[in-house]
């Protein structure tokens, strides 16, 4: 099932690292390689010949030679191509998740389970595309008519982390696409096998809708050639995804150049708030699968866990109870429900979170170690007793960690929630709807999610999706974020023929 899934799409032992519509795929001799390794088993299982200077030069040139076609596309149209590369995306769906496996460790119901994501954010795309309003508005002045409408900024560059490259590409390309912009992609090169055959698959579409240029994709093996996009000015729109330290380098190098526009996604270090009235079963499992699916590798993942003392031993207990159910191992085995992190790097962060707590008096109350077989393998860990602003605990760590901290007011329990730099997502459990309406009140959580009586994690097609502080402020998918990928302009129409100096100037 896995590795015919290359078959499928064509990806051969090396494979060219850009593709940009009319010239097609770069060549791959003269090109710094690079392996995409599956992380399940510590194996290459293809090489990748890194774009280089010359490809994105190629490739920002057709994005942009592209778009005044494509912004001439009436909006409806263009949803249509979108909706068919999501009706793509589900004919291949299994092949899309198997590649997903194989790049990033997910098990094949978490990777199908992305790729749905994908084909409802297409799904979503293409209905918004017929409803992109812009508001009616009285003018002062009489006989005049005066309304906003929003327009295509250009060219939007997308540059996503490795654990969601599927969906947090759609969630920013349909958008940026139904809008009238030309896209290029900047996939993480710890991923690249998604990112080829999602290219595919829009190659497919766009040669049945006869357009050329609308998604492109750039895969350098060189941090310094990804940094051309950002640099660029010809890119209108930079949205990225990944740590708040490159967020806010990528925030000071766009925002440097008035008129260019940034959308950042960064990290997550999400709160949940148990309260002695909430369902303490119903929190474990909920918390379990915030805390360790996916590994802990999303940006939303439960990282802290804050609870009313009175019930902290029991939650603990059925933490406990309920980590010792997840079975790790290969993704590829069906009874497996986590599978390994993505590379050793993120082993070494891990190890590193579980060294500092204990260093600082924590203790570790189910797992903290690695796993010893081939593969980048770790236990889903709880750690007690270490305090909520320790600097290791103010960070994000990509892994299968969760802290536990005590509280005795939920005034304390809102301050702990809000006293990190990110503000992602954040939950309440709780039946007191005192308690909840003041989590969710101005006075509650400062996050861009708040969730009640569920995980943190998870992203809903309909909302939109983002953070504050130090998560970068940037809004993708559902509500109105489609407005982030266009400008917007006020129109005056004035249909009295009449002008303010009419009494003045006689002509």
């Amino acid at each position: 099932m896995f590795e015919p899934a290359l078959k499928t799409f064509g990806i051969e032992f090396l494979n060219s690292g850009a593709y940009a519509s009319g010239d097609g795929w770069s060549p791959t001799g003269g090109r710094i390689p690079f392996d995409a390794i599956d992380p399940a088993r510590d194996k290459i299982v293809a090489t990748i010949a890194g774009a280089n200077e010359l490809d994105y030069e190629r490739v920002i040139c057709c994005a942009r030679a592209a778009q005044p076609d494509w912004a001439a596309v009436p909006a409806p149209r263009r949803g249509e191509l979108v909706g068919r590369i999501g009706a793509l995306a589900g004919h291949y769906l299994y092949d899309l998740a198997a590649l997903l496996v194989l790049d990033t460790g997910k098990t094949f119901d978490e990777a199908k389970a992305e790729n749905r994501e994908l084909i409802d954010m297409a799904a979503m795309a293409a209905g918004q595309s017929r409803m992109m309003y812009g508001a009616v508005q009285q003018s002062q002045r009489s006989r005049h008519r005066m309304y906003d409408q929003w327009l295509p900024l250009g060219v939007v560059g997308i540059i996503t982390a490795y654990n969601f490259p599927a969906s947090v590409w759609a969630q920013n390309a349909f958008l940026a696409a139904i809008g009238g912009n030309t896209v290029i992609w900047k996939p993480s090169p710890k991923v690249p096998l998604t990112a080829l055959g999602l290219q595919k698959i829009c190659n497919m579409a766009m040669e049945e809708f006869k357009l050329d240029g609308i998604f492109s994709l750039f895969i350098p093996s060189e941090t310094k050639i990804a940094e051309l996009m950002v640099h660029d000015r010809r890119v209108a729109l930079l949205s990225f995804t990944g740590s708040s330290a490159v967020g806010r380098w990528v925030a000071e190098i766009v925002g440097g150049t008035l008129g260019r526009r940034h959308l950042l996604e960064c990290s997550g270090n999400n709160g949940c708030i148990v309260d002695q009235t909430a369902d303490l079963k119903l929190a474990a499992r909920s918390i379990a699968f915030g805390a360790v699916g996916t590994t802990g590798q999303r940006c939303t993942s439960t990282r802290r866990v804050i609870v009313q003392s009175s019930v902290a031993e029991s939650l603990v207990a059925l933490l406990k109870e309920a980590f010792s159910q997840i079975r790790v191992g290969d993704p590829r085995e069906p009874e497996t429900l986590v599978g390994p992190l993505v590379d050793q790097e993120a082993v070494f962060h891990f190890e590193r979170a579980v060294r500092k707590a204990i260093e600082a008096g924590g203790k570790v109350a189910f797992g903290g170690k690695r796993i010893e077989r081939r593969g980048y393998y770790v236990e889903p860990t709880l750690i007690t007793g270490v305090p909520h602003d320790l600097p290791s605990v103010q960070r994000e760590t990509f892994a299968p960690i969760v802290y536990i901290f005590t509280y005795e007011t939920l005034e304390e329990a809102i301050r702990i929630n809000n006293g990190v730099p990110q503000g992602l997502s954040s939950g309440i459990h709780s039946t007191d709807l005192s308690n909840i309406e003041l989590f969710v009140s101005a006075a509650g959580s400062d996050c861009g999610i708040a969730r009640v009586n569920m995980g943190t994690t998870g992203a809903d097609i309909g909302a939109a999706f983002g953070g504050e502080k130090a998560t970068g402020g940037g809004r993708t998918a559902g509500s109105d974020a489609w407005k982030g990928y266009m400008r917007r302009q006020s129109v005056c129409v004035n249909w009295g023929g009449e002008s303010p100096w009419d009494t003045c100037i006689r002509l």
